[in-house]
């Protein structure tokens, strides 16, 4: 209510609209200069409301629309232009200088999943005690960490030592939104989709006879 409020306070309706003459637009309203007694008679004619939209114009700009429609729309669009910003968050990914490759593959799967919704990933080595000695390893692991991502991500900064933290950025990739599907389109591609990866499971287990040699694995 008091969003309301503040918006019907925001615009000059009517009687409130004291200047000599305005451009009136509306829907199927032709674009005119008129004097602002014509313009509101014009309005009440129509039965709707005469909005000031543009104060500042050389004349203001007024619509002629039912002035709680007016501020129904307006708050719609509030609405879908806050949906569209996207917030980001920076999370934090924290490496030794001499971490392994179980450790390493389990940070790097959490990475691409921040990376995947939207966020940025700050990636650091911390150096305790004498473990500074191996900065160029760190530095290493960092770069490496970065080409794993690249499908992902973009370095935004390359590794920065401060201290006993060697820092890295790395931002999103832009992804271009791909229109949406209908719910009909959806449902005809989940047959062929699992048609497809079902097919060939099937079919190497029924032909293969043999012995299994060590280290392939047929299921995929």
């Amino acid at each position: 209510m008091k969003k309301d409020n503040k918006l019907k306070v925001t615009y000059r309706v009517n009687g409130q609209i004291r200047v000599p003459e305005v451009r009136i637009v509306g829907d199927n309203i032709e674009s005119q200069v008129l004097s602002i007694g014509r313009a509101r008679q014009m309005a009440e004619d129509m039965g709707v409301d005469l909005v000031e939209i543009s104060p500042n114009a050389e004349p203001p700009v007024c619509r002629l629309i039912e002035f709680s429609k007016f501020i129904y729309l307006q708050k719609k669009h509030a609405k879908e232009v806050k949906a569209k910003q996207v917030k980001i968050e920076v999370k934090e990914i924290r490496f030794g200088p001499q971490t392994d490759d179980h450790d390493y593959e389990f940070k790097l799967k959490h990475a691409k999943g921040f990376l995947s919704d939207g966020d940025k990933v700050k990636a650091y080595v911390f150096f305790k005690g004498r473990s500074i000695l191996f900065k160029e390893q760190g530095e290493v692991l960092l770069l490496r960490f970065a080409q794993d991502l690249e499908e992902y991500g973009k370095v935004e900064s390359m590794p920065t030592l401060e201290g006993k933290r060697m820092t890295m950025f790395i931002a999103p990739k832009k992804v271009v939104a791909k229109p949406m599907k209908t719910a009909e389109e959806l449902e005809n591609e989940k047959v062929p989709e699992v048609a497809v990866k079902k097919q060939p499971q099937q079919k190497a287990r029924k032909e293969y006879t043999g012995p299994k040699v060590e280290g392939e694995d047929f299921d995929d």
